[in-house]
């Protein structure tokens, strides 16, 4: 399923389709209107034709403003869906790691730690709900994208999966699936470029745990919103403004039978 769910681009890295999943009760995820993604500042012109005949309607770029600035997206030509973005810093979680110029194993330790508060982010959680209301709201495809499509991104859709019961073996594979989605050497390259222009020589492994994801993030950041809010549909309701009506209509919209 890898295969028929990864777009092969040569300059948007991690772009997939995460839909197709099974969900409790029967049916799975439609396919071809959720898609997830890192940023496309390095574009292809041929990436973007296929861009073009996904039918996306509504982008929303969890990016910070200074993030938007040093890569702004490549799009084709008559490109006319609604971008949606929040304005002010969202710090790329990868990309404060790195400022202390940590080694593998304080790199690991320091994304583990982050992911504790990922679910609160002031910054993240109103793109997040914003998000959610998209789905709601529109029924053509979507893409959701930060600057690798793997922590912010990662965490959305995460959430949008329990959502609609997708299992949690799932939603961990598919989080997890952007350590193998792609061109890996080159998506590792670009991010490792960013960082060390940033922050300096940074070593190889460190880089490769900074580009990655392990499922004791993830898990990190689903214990936090139940030691907090108990469950997470509570966390959903209380932080996201997601309460059961409104997760009654995403699943009607993105689960086929």
């Amino acid at each position: 399923m890898t295969e028929t769910r990864v777009l092969p681009l040569s300059g948007i890295h991690n772009f997939r389709d995460y839909g197709l999943y099974p969900v409790a009760g029967g049916g799975r995820v439609r396919a071809g209107l959720l898609w997830r993604s890192a940023q496309h500042g390095d574009a292809t012109d041929a990436d973007l034709d296929t861009v073009k005949g996904l039918g996306i309607g509504t982008v929303v770029d969890l990016r910070g403003n200074s993030e938007r600035d040093a890569n702004p997206c490549r799009r084709y030509p008559g490109f006319a869906a609604e971008v949606l973005f929040h304005d002010g810093e969202t710090a790329g979680l990868h990309v404060q790691a790195a400022a202390s110029n940590p080694s593998a194993t304080e790199a690991r330790a320091a994304m583990q730690r982050l992911y504790e508060g990922i679910a609160y982010r002031p910054t993240l959680t109103p793109m997040i709900s914003c998000y959610f209301n998209v789905l709601r709201q529109r029924d053509d495809a979507s893409l959701v994208h930060c600057v690798a499509g793997k922590d912010r991104t990662g965490f959305a859709v995460a959430l949008l999966h329990h959502v609609l019961g997708v299992h949690a073996d799932d939603i961990m594979a598919d989080y997890l699936l952007t350590n193998v989605a792609g061109n890996i050497d080159r998506r590792i390259a670009a991010g490792a470029e960013q960082i060390r222009a940033r922050y300096g020589a940074i070593d190889e492994a460190t880089i490769r745990t900074l580009m990655g994801v392990e499922p004791e993030y993830l898990d990190t950041a689903f214990q936090a919103i139940r030691a907090s809010h108990g469950s997470v549909d509570a966390y959903l309701a209380d932080v996201i403004g997601l309460d059961d009506a409104a997760q009654g209509q995403l699943r009607e919209r993105f689960v086929a039978d």
